[in-house]
């Protein structure tokens, strides 16, 4: 504590009179690279000293001295990146190293894109227990807080932080039934959202086309979002659907918004299918129009034209109600399979399946099963395994499900690479990989999965960046930190200044690269050099040393800000 009173004293004198005038000595300096503070200003040459787990300084040190300097010359120094979803819930309990992301520069992990890790009941407890496939774990946790503050105890290199899920509380409350909540379980639910933005949650996420998110009406999901504005949360949501419907499922987001006053932001903002490409512009529009309105409207995005989640966004909800159990055992009905077989054959008003958005089963990649015996499929697509099996791609999806015993983990081709450039411009759009963040040895290699997981944000510095120009590096860096840091309301995250928190990624923008590819996809991207996470050294000259400094970041509700000195 005593080095950052030092540091901030330093840093007054810096202001009244140019420059500190003795030397400071410090923990570490990072000397002579181009620093992107994250306000999308040009980058300029200076250097960072960082006291403790804080900046201490940013600008010309002379002859301060540090027990470690780092030569950035020719490096871009930035503050760490801010992954808006993230899928490491378990990555980080088998492995905190946290490779896939650290390797990127990724500093903070946001969870609850509708599933959160808590708060669970003993129900659902059990539920997750017997889903767990790769990795195994205790759960020794049940509310969102405690399930945070396990990551942070047993170790793990990025910081975390999550929003509350409401699939997960529907799940708690109701179930997996199609039905409206009671007054009185609306009620439960609300208190749950209140004790989860209390623990420092971020606000209400939802992922609505799926069961039983979907069975949630506006008015459910309103009243969610209202119980976490009390506090200041903010709701971000997997909207209602993001094909045919998509205008439809902007509108109902927007209303939220306007009906809570509460900042709402949309999940990798998409128009899925050929068919509905043409309706980005529209949706650009809608948001803009809410924001001129004065409503706090946001989105992110992953880099990648295809999409990955499971084969139940391949059947229509009706048939997935009650939950998985049910599910498969109506897929052995051979009435309900032909119905279920016909509509995902056929786009109605109401439904269109995955596979039709992806122009067909060959669109359609298999990235991972639970069952040992199905893994041989996997990097095939469902065409292929379709004719390998002798039976109609949509025949194929009901028996995969079934076989597995999961929802089957694919990725879908259904995206315009025209629009992720479009959005990637968009100054109210940041980023997240929904991945996972993984390492390319032991357990992970069981499964494959989307490159996303291991490329998302050195592609944006590579591919949109450097190759071909869509935004600057200063904007990359702005949309990668300043921007979620803001709409998160995260306090002293997201720039690199004095008194911020040591958030730090030093990287080559000449030679950061994404490596994972759909075929390939267990790849670490390359470029960065260094990242510091709470001020300690956790990637050194491109290679992990160890250190498990994450801590877990707190939304704008957390009761405990009066008292903590840091996070």
């Amino acid at each position: 504590m005593l080095k950052q009173i030092a540091g901030a004293l330093a840093l007054l004198l810096a202001a009244c009179g140019g420059g500190p005038e003795a030397p400071e000595d410090y923990d570490v300096i990072i000397r002579g690279g181009t620093v992107y503070d994250g306000s999308g200003k040009p980058g300029k040459t200076a250097d960072v000293a960082i006291t403790e787990d804080r900046i201490a300084a940013v600008g010309d040190l002379g002859d301060a001295e540090a027990e470690t300097i780092i030569d950035a010359e020719g490096l871009a120094v930035a503050p760490g990146f801010i992954n808006m979803l993230s899928w490491a819930v378990e990555d980080l309990i088998e492995d905190g190293r946290s490779l896939g992301d650290i390797s990127q520069g990724v500093t903070l992990e946001v969870f609850g894109e509708g599933v959160s890790y808590g708060p669970w009941s003993e129900e659902v407890k059990a539920q997750a227990k017997a889903r767990q496939s790769d990795i195994y774990y205790d759960i020794e946790w049940t509310t969102l807080g405690e399930y945070l503050e396990f990551l942070e105890q047993k170790g793990v290199s990025p910081n975390v932080g999550s929003f509350v899920g409401a699939t997960t509380l529907r799940a708690d409350v109701i179930g997996y039934d199609n039905r409206a909540a009671t007054p009185e379980e609306l009620e439960e639910m609300q208190e749950m959202v209140r004790v989860a933005m209390g623990e420092g949650a971020m606000g209400v996420g939802s992922s609505l086309i799926y069961a039983p998110a979907n069975f949630a009406s506006t008015e459910e999901l309103t009243a969610l979002v209202a119980a976490a504005s009390e506090s200041g949360g903010m709701y971000i949501s997997h909207i209602r659907s993001e094909d045919e419907e998509l205008l439809e499922a902007v509108d109902e987001l927007i209303g939220i918004a306007r009906a809570t006053g509460a900042p709402a932001e949309i999940y990798h903002l998409k128009a899925s299918g050929r068919a509905n490409w043409g309706k980005l512009d529209d949706v650009i529009a809608k948001v803009e129009a809410a924001q001129a309105e004065g409503l706090k409207i946001t989105a992110d995005m992953y880099a990648y034209p295809a999409s990955s989640t499971g084969l139940d966004a391949a059947m229509p909800l009706w048939v997935q109600e009650g939950g998985y159990e049910k599910w498969a055992e109506r897929l052995r009905d051979p009435a309900i399979r032909a119905r279920v077989a016909k509509e995902i054959r056929e786009s109605t008003d109401t439904f269109v399946s995955g596979i039709t958005n992806a122009g067909g089963p060959e669109g359609v990649l298999l990235v991972g099963f639970r069952n040992p015996d199905l893994r041989k499929y996997i990097g095939k697509t469902l065409a292929e395994v379709s004719e390998e099996r002798g039976t109609p791609y949509e025949e194929t999806a009901m028996d995969l499900v079934v076989e597995d015993g999961s929802r089957v983990q694919v990725v879908y081709f259904s995206m315009s690479e025209e629009n992720i450039k479009k959005k990637i411009a968009l100054p109210w759009v940041s980023f997240g990989s929904d991945g996972g963040s993984m390492a390319p040895e032991g357990v992970f290699l069981e499964q494959s999965t989307h490159p996303r997981a291991y490329g998302n944000f050195a592609r944006i510095f590579a591919k949109y960046v450097r190759d071909e120009g869509v935004i600057t590096i200063e904007e990359a860096v702005r949309k990668l930190t300043s921007l979620p840091a803001g709409n998160l309301k995260l306090k002293d995250r997201g720039l690199l200044a004095p008194g911020y928190y040591a958030d730090v990624v030093v990287f080559d923008p000449s030679e950061i690269q994404d490596k994972a590819t759909f075929a390939e996809p267990h790849q670490l991207a390359v470029g960065v050099e260094h990242v510091f996470v709470n001020g300690v050294h956790t990637l050194k000259d491109g290679g992990h040393t160890g250190a498990k400094a994450g801590r877990v970041v707190r939304g704008p509700g957390w009761t405990g800000w009066g008292e903590a000195a840091d996070h």
